[in-house]
């Protein structure tokens, strides 16, 4: 007899719909977070709490992680790779630790992937050193699952007409857009005079009261930062708490799952965790689901060793891990100086709150010769500089052009023109990351964390085609800029990688040789065993992943009640 129907692991955007379907379908279900539960009155806009002190993230010094990165080559021509745990770096690749996972502090960009995106190689051909594939299922598969997420989620925004406009199976959003702050206008016709189409960006923020919901109150500390008044679609808020008040779903924070039993016949029997004592606890289900993010996710199916699978769940053909990705970009910046415009305009301008709201993807397919010809491009989304002080003086300290810090009169005086003189309008860079050998977790071999259990080990390397693409769209970002009047304009591209955009790790696919789940993302080879984080994905889409994960955990939910 097991102690639930469904036993869920993690809590963000790959849990919340399995969680909520599961249990309005009335079956059993438990949700094993590793963090806390906060509420509503937890997250208060304290920059001390989000900038320097972890009170919604582990502490590194408990909860390492061992990143590789690439450092050139030998004198062979063998790649170098360093590694460093990111207690010693500072680098910080947890994106939330507390019940809704990440998603409470998503900016709630919400893109749809594109029918171009499920078919990747099928479209654009192979990329030597890139282990692109095509998904097993297509856009129309899951473009029901997007609505969902509409309805469910509580998505706002509204539709306009646009070379690259998603199919749809309704005809707008559920809910009409948030406020937008007076940048739009100039925006929309700066954008128009260029032939281009810009784009009202879709938000999982609720503009007003729906539900158990508050609406949005704008206080301008969004990404980042926890919603005080639930208005942001995280799982927590808009899936979760619903999931609970069926009375079927539990929730046990401060539960941290390490590793989940299997029998002789790689059925998963059991999860074994530690609870907030530091106690072994142990739950049984008919079927487990594993939605941890999908670095730890890999580490968790690693962590799983048993007699049908002596290398880790799911990791027969040493597929575990592999593939990880995230979202190849950087930003771009451009300052609007209050001194070059009207008292009213600069009224305007100063107003906080409102969102930006606007996206550019004019060049989400590029056909350009200097880059080959027919390429996958991506998503430029605009958005104020964040209000943070801290986050805002710290950036002040780096002098982008020279390369080097700043200090004394010259600070101080980037300082009080950052604050008091101008706004900084910018822009984020969404495209493919490539999925590469170089790029992947594993089990590191020494490190652990405060509970005694190896760590993940991630390898972070990037492929240099992912960057051609992010310089071609930075450029395109700057000269809307520069045509808005913004001064001072200036962008970086990068491949470090963005901790909040990680997916990959356990892909999907038809064949066992080379992916690590079937098309309903259950473990190929284990009848009771589903992923339905991020790691699922072969490759990306050239958008935040927040609105694919959300849609696709809600499908593999209907896929387990048909196998329950």
């Amino acid at each position: 007899m097991s102690d639930f129907d469904v036993c869920v692991i993690g809590s963000g955007a790959g849990a919340g719909p399995v969680a909520l379907t599961l249990a309005e379908a009335g079956h059993s279900v438990v949700v094993l977070e590793k963090g806390p539960w906060f509420r509503e009155k937890d997250f208060f806009k304290d920059e001390l709490t989000h900038s320097l002190r972890r009170v919604y993230k582990p502490k590194l010094q408990d909860e390492p992680q061992v990143l590789e990165d690439y450092s050139g080559r030998d004198e062979n021509g063998n790649a170098i790779w360093k590694s460093q745990t990111n207690s010693e770096s500072g680098r910080d690749f947890w994106a939330g630790n507390c019940v809704g996972g990440a998603t409470n502090f998503m900016s709630g960009f919400f893109y749809r992937m594109k029918p171009e995106d499920f078919r990747l190689l099928a479209e654009f051909g192979s990329i030597a050193g890139a282990n692109i594939v095509d998904w097993p299922i297509g856009y129309e598969e899951l473009e029901p699952y997007y609505a969902k997420v509409e309805k469910e989620v509580g998505v706002s925004g509204r539709i306009v007409s646009h070379p690259f406009a998603d199919h749809r199976s309704t005809a707008d959003f559920p809910y009409p857009p948030t406020d937008e702050h007076f940048i739009c206008r100039l925006f929309d016709v700066v954008s128009r005079a260029m032939k281009l189409h810009p784009l009202p960006t879709p938000r999982a923020i609720l503009p007003y009261k729906a539900g158990d919901r508050r609406g949005c109150e704008y206080s301008g500390y969004c990404g980042d930062y926890g919603c005080a008044t639930g208005a942001k679609g995280s799982s927590r808020a808009a899936l979760l708490d619903r999931a609970v008040a069926t009375g079927k779903c539990e929730i046990r924070p401060h539960a941290k799952v390490y590793r989940l039993v299997s029998d002789k016949k790689g059925k998963v029997k059991t999860a074994e965790y530690f609870d907030k004592t530091g106690a072994v606890q142990q739950i049984s289900a008919k079927i487990f689901v594993v939605a941890c993010q999908a670095v730890e996710t890999s580490r968790l199916l690693l962590s799983s060793t048993g007699p049908h699978h002596p290398k880790g769940l799911g990791n027969n053909h040493n597929q575990v891990g592999k593939n990880l990705i995230f979202s190849t970009g950087g930003s771009g910046m451009g300052e609007f100086s209050y001194e070059k415009m009207s008292p009213r305009t600069t009224d305007l301008l100063k107003r906080q709150g409102p969102f930006v709201n606007r996206g550019l993807q004019d060049w989400y397919i590029i056909n350009d010769q200097k880059l080959g010809g027919r390429v996958k491009g991506g998503t430029l989304d605009f958005m104020m500089r964040h209000p943070n002080p801290i986050s805002r003086a710290k950036s002040e300290m780096w002098d982008w052009q020279s390369g080097k810090m700043v200090w004394g009169e010259p600070l101080k005086n980037k300082l009080e023109s950052t604050f008091t003189r101008s706004r900084y309008l910018i822009f984020e860079v969404f495209a493919d990351w490539l999925p590469t050998d170089n790029c992947f977790v594993s089990l590191d071999p020494k490190v652990k964390d405060k509970w005694g259990t190896p760590v993940a080990r991630i390898r972070t390397g990037y492929h240099d085609h992912a960057l051609v693409v992010g310089e071609y769209l930075a450029k395109k970002g700057k000269e809307v800029l520069t045509k808005m009047g913004a001064t001072n304009v200036n962008s970086t591209i990068t491949g470090d990688p963005p901790a909040n955009l990680a997916a990959g790790g356990c892909r999907f696919g038809n064949d066992p040789q080379n992916s690590v789940l079937n098309a309903d993302c259950r473990v190929h080879n284990v009848d009771n065993l589903y992923v339905t984080d991020g790691s699922f994905m072969p490759t990306g889409g050239s958008a935040p992943y927040t609105w694919t994960i959300y849609a696709n955990a809600f499908r593999v939910a209907d896929k387990i009640i048909k196998n329950l």
